[in-house]
């Protein structure tokens, strides 16, 4: 079976990727045809968008996107990169939109109740009874990430895996509610997103990027359900993670930040959390707050990987890799994540395999 063995093994390691080119959806290249669906939950509608049709014995790829973006802006440039097109050729997508996050939502009336991110997790199953789909790989970003985690801890056996990407599973506590509130004194909602979304120093360097998301953030039309979902995330409960513990996630894990991310550090604690033998970590040199946006096609790279080491796509090329090279990773060696230790992994050029040393430690990457 295509996921039997090699699903029982310890979770692929991750390669250092060299990028030498990029690929982009080629101009004569048709889009995927979308059909977009609403379904009525216990806390509102939700509308998700479904791209191909269900692959027999393979999950479905499901996005959940962080606060001031929706599906588009959040996964767009990850998902019409060229290489990304070997997998999703392979398996069907469902990119969730959180309510009234949707391109033309209306403005949610005032005193709203907007629904908290645990509720928002438990909107997923009306999504898969309505499609029909048992198992999903979810692919979240911040406040998506953390609703991804909530549903796979209540709903494991449909969660085959996870890429968490900026995942802070903590609550906030009295110094950051402190930091939150004299921040808003001085700064707009719209600014307080972009710094949640990107560094200090993306912010400040001003890019062609920066300047397209700030606009779309602070010219949303629908800003006040924006703000609606910022309160959410901010009023989040912790996820509780132990490792070891009742509380974790049972499923292979990607953890994913940028280097000096504003959420470097909650991803770094998550990561000591989560079993070293089911958990991946994956730090991106150069990719600032948002490397799904950034850096499209190492986390493609990675994200094959990441399949291929849950049994999928064994066949698959990796054809963008450096050859021969050699991958320096750092290994949580110890339970408490206080000791670490490195060691080196080979690629076989021709297979697009890793031979890796003993297993059982989670995996830090920088690429």
């Amino acid at each position: 079976m295509e996921n039997g063995g090699s699903r029982q093994a310890t979770m692929a390691e991750l390669q250092e990727v060299q990028i030498t080119e990029e690929k982009p959806l080629l101009p004569g290249q048709t889009p995927e045809a979308a059909k977009t669906h609403s379904v009525e939950t216990p806390y509102g509608s939700v509308t998700f968008t479904v791209f191909g049709t269900p692959k027999p014995k393979r999950p479905a790829i499901l996005t959940y996107h962080d606060v001031g973006l929706n599906y588009k802006s959040c996964f767009q440039p990850l998902f019409q990169f060229g290489d990304m097109q070997e997998i999703i050729q392979n398996f069907v997508r469902v990119h969730v939109d959180a309510p009234g996050m949707e391109e033309g939502a209306a403005v949610f009336p005032l005193g709203y109740q907007y629904p908290s991110l645990d509720q928002l997790a438990d909107m997923i199953p009306c999504i898969l009874q309505y499609l029909n789909f048992s198992t999903i790989i979810g692919v979240g970003v911040g406040a998506g990430a953390y609703i991804l985690s909530r549903y796979a801890l209540n709903h494991p056996d449909t969660v085959e895996g996870l890429v968490l990407i900026n995942i802070d599973p903590n609550a906030k506590g009295w110094m950051d509610w402190a930091a939150h509130k004299l921040t808003g004194l001085t700064s707009s909602i719209s600014e307080m997103i972009l710094g949640h979304l990107f560094s200090q120093e993306e912010l400040s360097g001003n890019s062609e990027l920066i300047q397209k998301y700030r606009n779309i953030i602070t010219h949303a039309p629908n800003l006040d359900n924006i703000e609606l979902y910022w309160n959410s995330y901010n009023n989040r409960r912790d996820l509780n993670f132990e490792r070891g513990g009742d509380i974790t996630l049972k499923c292979p894990v990607m953890l994913v930040v940028g280097d000096q991310a504003p959420h470097e550090d909650a991803v770094v604690e998550c990561n000591s959390k989560l079993d070293p033998t089911q958990t991946s970590f994956l730090k991106m040199a150069d990719s600032g707050g948002q490397p799904q946006l950034t850096q499209p096609g190492k986390l493609t790279e990675a994200f094959k990987y990441f399949l291929q080491g849950m049994g999928y796509m064994a066949s698959s090329c990796m054809t963008r890799l450096s050859r021969s090279r050699t991958a320096s990773l750092t290994s949580a060696a110890s339970i408490d994540g206080n000791r670490s230790r490195s060691r080196t992994l080979s690629q076989s050029s021709e297979s697009g395999t890793l031979s890796s040393g003993p297993p059982g430690h989670t995996m830090e990457v920088s690429c």
